[in-house]
């Protein structure tokens, strides 16, 4: 089991799973209650409405996500970025500790965030949403921005050697060089989730869809 990664979920499961379209519409549903509530109006598309972008995208181990936030905190701090194949596991350990810190700061919406589950959407919004239990939102009510956390995707990148261009875009050959990662090279893990991520922010943003950890 893993991670995945869905933007435009409605859509995908009206075509292969009606009973879990059901589920995540009442999901989607308290979602939209629980922001209206602390004055955010967003709704999921309806599947009338399929994504411009598609990104349903294929899962990933959770200790990949682990790793970018590792190398997001050691960016933000302005120490080296190594990666976490080539690191020693005592200071892995002890960089993990620095990202139990960054994310007590309940700033970044890399870092505070469900790994298995929860929602990115995108509305910019300062700081994490933390919606408390009765809202009943997956992900422990932790909620994101999908403008947010593309802006610190697009600042950590130079850390892993992903070149954007001066609009903080990724060129159409940058995105080519991700798509083609092969095991055992520099930032492998990093890279790839880093680019998930990346290609789910820019297809919520084009078209209203959240971003689904599930």
């Amino acid at each position: 089991m893993g991670l995945f990664i869905t933007v435009g979920l409605l859509e995908d499961l009206a075509s292969h799973d009606p009973e879990g379209l059901a589920h995540h519409r009442d999901a989607f549903a308290r979602l939209s209650a629980a922001l209206a509530a602390v004055g955010i109006d967003w709704q999921e598309p309806e599947i009338s409405d399929p994504p411009v972008i598609a990104a349903v995208l294929a899962g990933f181990p959770y200790d990949h996500l682990t790793h970018l936030r590792r190398a997001f905190v050691l960016s933000e701090y302005g120490e080296p970025v190594t990666s976490a194949l080539e690191t020693d596991p005592a200071q892995y350990d002890r960089d993990r500790r620095k990202i139990d810190d960054e994310t007590a700061v309940l700033a970044s919406h890399l870092l505070c965030h469900a790994d298995d589950s929860g929602y990115y959407v995108p509305v910019d919004f300062d700081d994490p949403l933390f919606l408390g239990p009765e809202a009943g939102v997956d992900g422990h009510g932790m909620v994101g921005s999908s403008q947010r956390l593309l802006a610190e995707l697009v600042r950590l990148a130079p850390s892993l050697g992903i070149h954007l261009d001066a609009a903080g875009t990724l060129p159409a050959a940058e995105a080519s060089i991700l798509a083609g990662l092969r095991t055992g090279e520099p930032f492998v893990a990093e890279k790839f989730i880093w680019h998930q991520l990346y290609r789910a922010c820019r297809a919520s943003m084009a078209d209203g869809h959240a971003i689904v950890f599930h």
